[in-house]
């Protein structure tokens, strides 16, 4: 007796008073509350420091999207603007709202992809407006307020096209543009004229996503061929108010005057007069012309120069004008931005 005694005692504790004091004495928690808990037995220093690098990062890339720092040249001020707002407003401001919806969307993106290149390359501010990374004049991107926009383009366009340039914003939201995994510049001009530049021949560099490609359907932009008529004297006159070394005459004005080379877009590059080489560009400055891509034609019996140029603007990137004619002729914003930014990827 004395022995089953025991013995029924021994099962009484095995069975029933040490479980319970394990079930009391360890507290037992589901393996996805250990992480959030930052249990240090599963989840080593090395791993919670990453954890924490990630949610602040993740809270740095979500504050940097949705608002952008915005210097204003007029009144020397900053403004915090949300980025959607501000790529409606630069929309509006860079594009006729007439154009295709497609072509909104693909100038959309453009814009949104610029201000963000802009935030990541210039986040201690610009070197010309230190004060921002991006600047609300044509410096940066052209950006018109609300406001602006009643002021400067009237109610009646608010009630027309405003809805529309949301159409195009927020259809696109978040989308950018990407090279190789980074966020590209996307450059962008009214009119190329029939083809656009390569970056290398206009700013210096090869930017390899900046090339030249063929720009069809710019033919209704009121800006595709400009004929700026001058007399000789005028012409002569300035020439050699800038190059006064330049020894040319009305006489020998075909003698003096040479081309040297163009780009593989047909823009001039460099042309000398005389012996003096000069820059396209610069002699687009001296005249006032809208691009680098002219012809000069002198009538020596009348004494006129007629300088034509073909384009508006420095022809890299995306031609607004181009993009509204593809996207009438069936070409949704996908094909315009794959178009005129080579090997890009859109996410």
């Amino acid at each position: 007796m004395k022995r089953l005694g025991a013995y029924s005692i021994m099962v009484l504790i095995i069975t029933i008073i040490l479980p319970a004091v394990i079930v009391k004495t360890f507290s037992f928690v589901p393996r996805d509350q250990v992480v959030g808990q930052g249990f240090d037995n599963e989840l080593t220093a090395g791993r919670k420091e990453k954890l924490n690098l990630i949610k602040r990062s993740n809270l740095i890339e979500k504050k940097s999207v949705e608002y952008i720092s915005l210097y204003n040249p007029y009144t020397d001020t900053v403004s915090e603007i949300p980025l959607e707002e501000y790529v409606k407003g630069v929309v509006a401001a860079e594009m006729p709202a007439e154009f295709h919806i497609e072509a909104l969307k693909a100038q959309a993106i453009a814009a949104r992809t610029y201000a963000m290149s802009r935030m990541q390359k210039f986040s201690d501010g610009h070197p010309d407006h230190k004060a921002a990374p991006l600047c609300k004049a044509v410096h940066c991107q052209a950006y018109l307020s609300m406001e602006e926009l009643r002021e400067v383009k009237g109610e009646n366009w608010i009630e027309n096209y405003w809805d529309k340039i949301e159409e195009a914003v927020d259809s696109t939201k978040g989308i950018l543009m990407y090279y190789e995994g980074k966020i590209i510049e996307p450059l962008y001009h009214s009119t190329s004229g029939g083809m656009t530049e390569d970056a290398i021949n206009v700013f210096a560099s090869d930017t390899p996503y900046l090339k030249g490609v063929i720009s069809p359907y710019e033919e209704e932009a009121p800006k595709y061929k400009t004929v700026t008529t001058i007399t000789g004297d005028e012409f002569i006159n300035k020439v050699k108010s800038k190059y006064p070394d330049a020894k040319i005459d009305k006489d020998n004005f075909y003698e003096k005057m040479r081309l040297i080379e163009r780009t593989s877009s047909g823009r001039i590059k460099k042309l000398a007069i005389d012996k003096t080489v000069i820059e396209g560009s610069d002699l687009r400055e001296l005249f006032n012309l809208n691009s680098t891509n002219f012809t000069i034609t002198y009538d020596q019996g009348l004494n006129i120069i007629d300088i034509v140029t073909y384009g508006y603007g420095h022809g890299v990137g995306m031609s607004q004008w181009g993009a509204n004619g593809m996207a009438k002729r069936g070409s949704t914003y996908i094909d315009i931005l794959k178009h005129y930014y080579t090997d890009i990827e859109i996410r």
